[in-house]
């Protein structure tokens, strides 16, 4: 699969990226409507890299694009990682930080003439987001908002996902980097669950969650990866609608 964010849109090239500006004008008579992709700079296991998420996101985004008009945002690939911090490669920044980020996108999109936004997360950091769009409904008051973490996709439970409890760098996360970025799978780690103290805050984190993982990516494959992925570009599909349509 191409390594390059691009994607043919109904005769534009809708990724921003890769626009110019008179592309990018076109564009806007077909749509209002824009995915900012937010990823992360984080652990991922042995055999993840550590752009898991933005590549989550933005894979998401381009399915997404391929089948309606949607403008997909260069994704923003540092967010606030909390449980990792300890573990090799994790690159963190602070919620304040990640919502001014936001904040400054959103308002620029706007002066531009977007109207409706998508954040997709791929990482934890939903509580930030939803505090920043909130404020932006209220400053601009044209706009219409969703936030959604790209992992809350993915089926839970059934005949796709056999880990209970599933979540970081386990069979789901596994299995979708399978289906879109096999090269960068390496191998497959073993099954772990965090053992953090309930309620304790500890400084070195790693020492109750060494390998980084949280699930079982040995039942992961890249069969299970590309069904869940049609099923999360189908959420994604309808929630736009829904974005596109609403109006206070």
């Amino acid at each position: 699969m191409p390594t390059a964010y691009c994607v043919a849109l109904r005769g534009y090239e809708m990724i921003m990226e890769e626009m110019t500006m008179t592309e990018f004008e076109k564009g806007l008579e077909k749509t209002r409507t824009v995915i900012i992709p937010v990823g992360t700079v984080e652990e991922h296991g042995p055999h993840l890299p550590l752009s898991t998420d933005t590549i989550q996101a933005v894979e998401l985004a381009k399915r997404v694009a391929q089948r309606m008009n949607v403008f997909i945002a260069p994704p923003l690939h540092y967010g606030f990682c909390r449980s990792t911090r300890c573990h090799p490669g994790t690159i963190s920044v602070s919620t304040g930080a990640l919502r001014e980020m936001i904040r400054d996108i959103v308002k620029s999109f706007h002066l531009q003439g977007l109207r409706s936004f998508v954040i997709l997360s791929g990482g934890i950091h939903i509580a930030a987001l939803n505090e920043v769009g909130e404020e932006l409904l209220e400053e601009l008051r044209e706009i219409s908002i969703a936030v959604l973490s790209a992992i809350d996709l993915f089926p839970d439970k059934g005949d796709l996902v056999e880990t209970e409890g599933d979540s970081h760098a386990g069979e789901v996360e596994t299995s979708m980097m399978l289906s879109v970025r096999p090269e960068l799978v390496k191998g497959r780690a073993s099954k772990e669950y965090p053992a953090l103290p309930r309620a304790m805050l500890v400084r070195d984190k790693r020492k109750y969650w060494p390998g980084g993982v949280w699930g079982d990516p040995s039942k992961a494959s890249p069969e299970k990866g590309e069904k869940m992925i049609h099923l999360a570009v189908d959420r994604v599909i309808d929630l736009i609608k829904k974005v596109e349509s609403h109006r206070e």
